[in-house]
């Protein structure tokens, strides 16, 4: 399977070289013709002579290219632009709203509230508050890299130990993963935390899969809220007393979703822009929909679900690849309520490496579509309202996971780049620049400190666009790619209190000796044998990101379209400069490319 993926690679790189290679040709041909005052479009005074007079071949074959590209080509280009140019409009005043309802809820300081504080003494007395049964839920798979931060940060939730259980979900199908991850939980386990190991021998159905095998445990009826987090995820001590409380006198409430921090957004350009997108998607999407809809996708992490909603609504399936949108779309079919809590954060990272990213993307971007087809049904045919069915299928579904990445791949990635050749056809500066800018500062808003990386994201997002609507197609045509799970690498980063904090507990281990309960010998023997296996395992080494020559080479492309097209609007053309321009591009690549594999 490596090597026909690297082979595909390899493949579409081979095509946009050809691709690139015809384009310079064809320009070089245009620099030619405009020298040599063959353009008749622009010099009416030239006399065109008759086919019979022709003077040469390459006259005529200029001509007919000339003919063909205005009659036919230019046509169909321009009628396909005009679309994708009114999808881009729907989908930018869809953002706008966003945004604006964002500032409205930042001048009223909107926010879900709790009544009082019922974790004080007086309080708690006065009103019979109680300590709900909350479940913990960390599933993971082979992650040797973070498997011991999340454990440890999420060890330390402050809740009543009695009244909170820990699930250590384990897929790994590596046995020396598996020794580490019961090394840490029985550590635990022997510091009075109430920690259990599960690990499924039939591994089907990925997170989901996993999720519901944990959900099917006889004790699982005595609780009430389930928490989850995802491996590489580190909840602060008061998460659930920030989140459980609202349940409280909110029957209808299913879900509570924390917002993301990323220890990591700084370490590299890719990780930078990928905070500028989640950034967004938290404090724009989610707190508006949450707040005016009372519904949005969960995150798949950093939340606390009232099982009773799970149950409700048919619990985990494995179906997709979205088990956590599928979840939350069939609980707001059955009339729960979702909140979010902008200001409630978790630790977590993003993907360090660009192979890892796309990958990630593919999953997020094909696993919607196939929700859509399997959903549309149920969506079709519930009791919500009919504007609540509109905001389902119209906006989350097909504007924001559908036209999106088509639009945004059609017209910057295909259409843009032929305007270069077919100037008929060529885009009104505003769609080329003032809307995609503008547009642009609206989505770094929530992250004012990536301002300097606007024109990287605004290319970094159209050739992204590439593999988002390759992932659209796949799961919306049910391809073979649209069910690949891929978890996602993760370098286990730690932010700077979590070092500082977990170095204080280390200094309280050494201070106070551990005392073992109810540990027989070979408990012991078998707990050392771990621990001198953790240590001899061999630091993971850090792999060097590769350069994705393709998507550089698309990203070049994009933006001498776009200058192309802005010297074009102003009436100015630079043939001869802008084929400098690309040539040197390409040779500045090349020798990138080059440099890095050495």
């Amino acid at each position: 399977m490596e090597s026909e993926k690297t082979g595909k690679g390899k493949l579409l790189f081979r095509i946009i070289k050809v691709f690139l290679v015809t384009s310079l040709t064809i320009l070089a041909f245009e620099v030619v013709a405009y020298l040599k005052g063959w353009h008749y479009f622009r010099n009416p005074n030239l006399h065109i002579p008759r086919t019979s007079d022709f003077q040469g071949l390459l006259h005529m074959v200029y001509v007919a290219w000339l003919t063909l590209r205005a009659d036919y080509i230019a046509p169909l280009i321009q009628a396909l632009s005009k679309f994708c140019v009114a999808l881009f409009l729907i989908q930018s005043v869809d953002r706008m709203v966003l945004c604006l309802g964002c500032i409205w809820i930042k001048y009223k300081k909107i926010k879900p509230r709790i009544d009082g504080d019922p974790f004080k003494l007086e309080d708690v007395e006065g009103s019979g508050y109680e300590y709900p049964m909350v479940l913990v839920q960390i599933p993971m798979c082979n992650e040797r890299e973070v498997y011991e931060q999340s454990i440890s940060a999420v060890c330390q939730i402050d809740w009543p130990k009695d009244r909170l259980l820990i699930q250590v979900l384990d897929d790994s199908d590596d046995e020396s993963i598996q020794c580490l991850i019961k090394a840490e939980v029985y550590n635990w386990s022997q510091r009075g935390i109430n920690i259990v190991y599960q690990h499924r021998l039939v591994r089907t159905g990925y997170k989901a899969g996993n999720l519901k095998s944990a959900m099917s445990c006889d004790y699982v009826k005595n609780y009430e809220f389930v928490a989850i987090f995802d491996a590489d995820f580190q909840p602060n001590p008061d998460f659930l007393k920030q989140t459980v409380p609202h349940f409280q006198g909110n029957p209808d409430l299913g879900l509570v979703q924390a917002r993301w921090a990323f220890v990591n957004k700084d370490e590299n350009l890719l990780t930078r822009l990928q905070n500028i997108n989640l950034c967004f998607h938290f404090e724009v999407e989610q707190q508006v929909n949450g707040v005016f809809l009372n519904f949005f996708g969960f995150n798949g992490t950093a939340g606390v679900w009232r099982i009773k909603a799970l149950e409700d609504s048919g619990g985990w399936l494995e179906r997709t690849t979205v088990e956590d949108m599928d979840i939350a779309v069939r609980a707001h079919l059955n009339g729960w309520k979702f909140i979010f809590l902008n200001d409630v954060k978790v630790l977590c990272e993003v993907p360090e490496s660009y192979e890892a990213y796309r990958k990630q993307q593919h999953r997020w971007h094909s696993g919607p579509m196939q929700l859509f087809r399997l959903c549309l049904p149920a969506v079709i045919t519930s009791k919500i309202s009919i504007w609540k069915k509109a905001n389902l299928l119209l906006l989350f579904f097909l504007l924001r996971k559908l036209i999106l990445p088509f639009y945004s791949f059609t017209l910057f990635c295909i259409i843009l780049p032929l305007t270069m050749f077919v100037p008929e056809a060529e885009l009104p500066v505003w769609v080329i620049c003032y809307v995609p800018v503008f547009m642009s500062f609206l989505n770094i808003l929530p992250a004012p400190k990536s301002f300097p990386f606007i024109v990287p994201y605004l290319l970094f997002e159209n050739t992204m666009s590439v593999t988002k609507f390759n992932a659209m197609v796949s799961g919306l045509f049910q391809l073979g790619s649209s069910y690949e799970w891929i978890v996602t690498k993760k370098a286990g980063r730690a932010s700077e209190s979590d070092l500082l904090a977990a170095a204080e507990r280390d200094s309280k281990t050494v201070n106070q000796p551990l005392i073992h309960r109810g540990a027989s010998e070979s408990e012991l023997s078998e707990l050392n044998r771990l621990k001198e296996q953790k240590e001899s395992t061999p630091p993971a080494v850090k792999k060097i990101n590769k350069i994705y020559r393709k998507e550089l080479t698309l990203a070049f492309l994009l933006l001498t379209a776009s200058v192309r097209s802005l010297l074009a609007a102003q009436g100015v053309h630079f043939y001869f400069l802008l084929f400098q321009g690309v040539t040197f591009l390409l040779v500045g690549l090349d020798l990138i490319g080059e440099q890095m594999s050495q």
